[in-house]
C-alpha cells in the first residue's frame, strides 16, 4: 500500500477475517499498553506491551517475511503461532 509516496505493508488478505480480527485485538491491546506503560515510566511493561504488538504486526504480515513471497499455508501457520503465543501472553497476565 502507498500513502504520500511511502510504501507500507498492510496485512495478508489471505488470513480468515476471524483470525484478523484477533490479531488486531491483540494489536491494540498492545499499543494501548505501551502507552499506558510509557506514561507510567515503566520500563519492563513497555518491553512486554511491544512483544504483543511484534506478535501481532508478524502474525498480520505487517512484519517478518514478505507474504506475497510464501505459500499461503506458511502464511497461515505463522498467524496460527502468532495467535498462539499471544493466548499465552494472557494466560501468563502479561
Amino acid at each position: 500500500m502507498v500513502v504520500k509516496g511511502r510504501r507500507w505493508r498492510r496485512t495478508d488478505p489471505a488470513l480468515p477475517v476471524d483470525m484478523v480480527e484477533r490479531l488486531k485485538s491483540h494489536l491494540g491491546r498492545g499499543r494501548s499498553g505501551v502507552g499506558a506503560a510509557k506514561r507510567r515510566g515503566d520500563d519492563a511493561a513497555v518491553a512486554e506491551a511491544r512483544t504483543r504488538v511484534g506478535l501481532a504486526k508478524h502474525g498480520l504480515g505487517e512484519r517478518g517475511p514478505r507474504w506475497w513471497d510464501e505459500p499461503e499455508e506458511v502464511r497461515l501457520q505463522r498467524a496460527r503461532e502468532a495467535l498462539t503465543d499471544l493466548d499465552a501472553l494472557d494466560e501468563s497476565g502479561t
